[in-house]
């Protein structure tokens, strides 16, 4: 009767015992990684990712640090005389002063300076481009127009002609210059000179397209000869 006792009072804390050591044992065989991804499983979050760095939409990202960037416009041609337009803007966020001429150098197909004089105006080479420079400031966004001019012409068989393929302009003396297209070469025969008119502020109204009209056509008369008298 007493081991009866003994053992009807001791069979449920076994039963007691049993039970948690069967839950201890699930609880620690099974872990969320055992069956991640399983069917029976419902989609996680998908872990975050860092965001990409969005592109630059500052207007001055691509402004050099003169404040101003200069291009060709386009060239023209008419009985050997040459004409390259140039534009210059005032990419910065301030007024901008200009009075004076660009300042030219022209390099040859190796990117060896070509030896020339570069004259301010156009009076030794066409007429109708002498205006004098002035002084002008540029608001951010405007423009100032100039035109490059030269002959291709031979006037001496014993000197070789010259040609350059590349041209940088600057605003002005001691500033950097910036390579712009020169639509061509600039073949100057044996000339040795090539000349630039002064800046002028283009007119504000006009539409700035993606490639300007190209220069005006300059006249074909030489500047040593006097253009006929349209009274005639």
């Amino acid at each position: 009767m007493i081991m009866a006792a003994r053992r009807r009072a001791g069979t449920p804390a076994r039963r007691r015992a049993s039970t948690a050591v069967a839950a201890a044992l699930l609880l620690g065989g099974c872990t969320p990684g055992d069956h991640r991804g399983q069917g029976g499983d419902p989609p996680g979050p998908p872990p975050p990712t860092a965001p990409s760095p969005s592109p630059s939409t500052s207007p001055l990202a691509d402004c050099p640090a003169s404040g101003v960037r200069i291009r060709s416009t386009g060239g023209d041609a008419a009985m050997g005389l040459r004409a390259l337009g140039l534009e210059l803007v005032n990419c910065g966020d301030r007024p901008y002063q200009l009075n004076g001429y660009p300042v030219l150098h022209v390099f040859d197909d190796k990117h060896e300076p070509v030896l020339l004089r570069v004259v301010n105006g156009g009076r030794e080479i066409t007429s109708g481009f002498d205006q004098p420079p002035r002084q002008i400031t540029l608001a951010p966004d405007e423009r100032a127009t100039a035109v490059v001019l030269w002959r291709n012409l031979v006037t001496d068989s014993t000197v070789v002609a010259t040609n350059g393929e590349y041209l940088t302009v600057a605003p002005a003396a001691g500033q950097p210059g910036e390579e712009v297209d020169p639509d061509g070469p600039i073949d100057l025969g044996n000339t040795g000179r090539i000349g630039v008119s002064a800046w002028k502020k283009a007119d504000p109204a006009a539409p700035v397209p993606d490639r300007p009209a190209p220069p005006p056509v300059p006249s074909a008369v030489p500047s040593s000869v006097s253009p006929p008298d349209g009274r005639l």
